[in-house]
């Protein structure tokens, strides 16, 4: 088996794996949805046949198990009931480990994988143990119609060498015959002779006719592994629509549909007296392959036009292409490169404006360059809804684990972010979400004490604001009691005795490191990690959060996120002869700062700002940078934390499309640092860390 094909088999089957988890969520609060349970039953059929295929037996086999218990609830003979649904999502974690077995090396728990198969074989009537729990039955005016058969032709021409992928093109057939009533003609026109046949290459083809109720889905799921190595074409030839009285195509149209004989022969053909097909194969037109697999097709629709019970539905697979997440890093760099290049040409082009043919050019590369890189980056773009599926099973599990009723409502799924900072989002929104659970919503009894309803809310919510996203994770629990942090953090030494906080100073006491507020450590919290967690990993993608919380109506925790890592707007700066870059989603407003406004602030570094006192950094000082500042500098004002302070720069030089290079080791801990540019003129600019300096201006004396 090669390794490619097996890989692919298991990137796929991750997927359907979380669909199927989806599906399954969504089938525990809908029952009676029919299209749930057939969703459910089709993605089961996708991983079993195609476990056969390429060699997971074991996998195969145990679907197969889950797939017929499926069958039975598709059929109205048996309900669907909480059992169903646990055994299910126990069922998907046991695929799912033995993917990660096959990989590893270890072999899978067969001990579970049986007392999950007993499970199923429990629910299945007539057998011992049967008995289901009282849920409810699926009525008999719930039941979905028949589904409607719709008939196909289906040409598969494999590559010669499909052998060497290991691939068997009759498992693949067989497939097909699942589905339903299915007449398969092989050709064998292509066939060498002994003597200059190669054993290890595939000389035939397949014509197939196919009555199916499954729809297009289904074929597609069957060739879904071998679409690029080999000629596929499937097309409806009988979708239910067409009643009309004698009967099919005739024989010439169905050869000129195929593509197997031209109008012309056939006309030439027809003033002939002999049967159409004899004349054409007598002319060697056709050969008897392609004749006998026309008259299988004309046959075949005749006699399921005779049983058929209702509409076709059939759905065309979308065109896609998987490509390795390494080629898209590699591309987005290559692109960060060439908007460095595009900056310097555009700077070289300035200073030498009499060429305006020069000029000219390097407008023209800015805007391809722009268009590159913004069609660059939204390859790599996800929706987060992927992400927020996840957490269902997650609020599923873990209320039911700690005796509360949650229920999880999503907003913005197709919220779009770069791929790697969903990847890093997902550990920090799993903290959040399990505190809220934990310590946000109460349980059943003391919610309806307060006159709350039984079940709890956590809403999960993104949208775009710029060139972030805000993500929200919303409860209607009892809220953050603001004298319990204040209480601990005194006891922790967080705070001193008599600090004189705001409610929002209170709340960001949360993120403090060791910081918790439960009674008894246990498997869910209170060992003071996971928020201080969440703040770092936040914080390490130039992001903040922002807490809300009201006594008894719950908590709001806000992420502002950057919509990629790779290339970000930010404002360019300079001190001294020094260049510097922040991120321009923080910057709120420039201002000018005069040698008399620092005066006024007897020492203290305090700009009035429209009557607000804010404070600011001088980074000239903090960076030790020789000189003397000019007259007049500038304070870039920005927004940290719901605060607004203000970096003091010698000058602002203006927007810059920053590309960002990460610091060598021995720069990687200097603080206040996240990064660095390379400037159109060649010159390296630091990205500054707003959030860290600020911090250590807090440490300073």
């Amino acid at each position: 088996m090669s390794d490619a094909f097996a890989q692919a088999f298991k990137d796929e089957a991750r997927e359907l794996l979380a669909d199927l988890e989806e599906a399954l969520l969504e089938m525990e609060e809908n029952p009676a949805d029919l299209g749930l349970v057939g969703r459910v039953f089709r993605t089961m059929h996708t991983i079993k046949g195609s476990g056969a295929m390429f060699g997971f037996d074991d996998i195969a086999s145990f679907t197969h198990n889950v797939e017929t218990v499926y069958d039975l609830v598709r059929n109205g003979e048996l309900a669907v009931s909480k059992q169903l649904v646990n055994l299910s999502l126990a069922a998907r974690d046991r695929i799912l480990a033995m993917l990660e077995a096959a990989e590893s090396g270890q072999p899978a728990d067969a001990q579970r994988n049986e007392e999950v198969i007993r499970g199923f074989k429990s629910l299945v009537p007539g057998r011992a143990g049967d008995a289901p729990e009282p849920d409810r039955k699926v009525a008999p005016e719930e039941a979905a119609p028949a589904a409607p058969m719709v008939t196909y032709r289906i040409r598969f021409k494999p590559e010669g060498g499909i052998f060497a992928s290991g691939v068997n093109p009759l498992s693949l057939l067989r497939e097909l015959q699942e589905l339903g009533p299915c007449r398969i003609v092989a050709n064998t026109c292509e066939m060498q002779t002994l003597d200059a046949l190669d054993p290890e290459l595939c000389y035939l083809y397949w014509d197939v006719i196919l009555s199916t109720s499954a729809g297009r889905d289904a074929i597609d799921d069957v060739f879904i592994f071998v679409v690029d190595c080999c000629e596929l074409t499937v097309t409806v030839v009988d979708d239910g629509t067409d009643e009309a009285a004698g009967g099919y195509k005739k024989l010439g149209e169905i050869l000129i549909e195929r593509g197997d004989l031209t109008p012309q022969q056939m006309d030439e053909l027809l003033g002939k007296q002999k049967k159409f097909g004899e004349l054409a194969l007598e002319a060697g037109l056709v050969n008897a392959a392609t004749l006998t697999s026309a008259l299988v097709e004309q046959q075949h629709v005749k006699e399921m036009r005779q049983e058929r019970q209702s509409q076709a539905q059939t759905q065309e697979a979308a065109s896609s292409i998987r490509v390795s997440a390494d080629k898209l890093d590699l591309l987005v760099n290559l692109v960060g490169e060439l908007v460095t290049v595009q900056a310097r040409l555009s700077l070289v082009a300035q200073e030498l404006k009499r060429h305006s043919e020069l000029v000219s050019v390097a407008e023209e590369v800015e805007r391809l360059t722009n268009d590159l890189r913004d069609n660059a980056l939204d390859i790599r773009m996800l929706p987060i809804g992927a992400t927020f599926s996840k957490f269902k099973r997650l609020v599923r599990d873990l209320s039911a684990e700690l005796g509360k009723e949650i229920e999880l409502t999503t907003e913005g799924a197709e919220t779009e972010l770069d791929k790697t900072v969903i990847e890093k989002l997902n550990d920090p929104l799993v903290h959040i979400i399990r505190n809220s659970i934990d310590h946000g919503v109460e349980t059943p009894e003391a919610r309806m004490a307060k006159g709350k309803p039984r079940s709890g809310k956590i809403h999960l919510a993104a949208v775009h604001s710029g060139d972030s996203v805000l993500i929200t994770i919303r409860d209607d629990g009892a809220g953050l009691n603001v004298d319990a942090i204040r209480a601990k953090a005194i006891e922790r030494k967080i705070i001193p005795q008599g600090a004189d906080l705001s409610d929002r100073e209170i709340w960001q006491l949360i993120f403090a490191p060791g910081f918790s507020t439960a009674a008894k450590v246990t498997s869910v919290s209170g060992r003071g990690v996971g928020m201080d967690v969440v703040k770092q990993a936040i914080e390490g993608l130039r992001g903040s959060i922002d807490v809300k919380s009201e006594p008894d109506r719950g908590t709001c925790i806000t992420l502002k996120i950057p919509l990629t890592l790779a290339i970000i707007e930010s404002l360019l700066v300079q001190i001294g002869k020094d260049r510097f870059v922040m991120p321009l989603a923080m910057v709120d407003e420039c201002i000018l700062l005069t040698e008399k406004e620092i005066e006024q602030g007897h020492g203290r570094d305090l700009l009035l700002v429209r009557e607000q006192l804010v404070p600011y950094v001088p980074l000239r000082k903090m960076f030790r940078i020789q000189g003397k500042a000019p007259a007049i500098q500038q304070v870039v004002i920005c927004q940290l934390e719901g605060k607004r302070v203000g970096l003091v720069v010698d000058w602002v030089i203006g927007e810059h499309q920053t590309v960002i290079k990460s610091l060598g080791r021995m720069y990687q801990q200097v603080e206040g640092m996240s990064g660095a540019t390379i400037l159109g003129d060649g010159s390296v600019a630091l990205i500054l860390d707003i959030p860290a300096i600020f911090k250590a201006a807090e440490k300073e004396p």
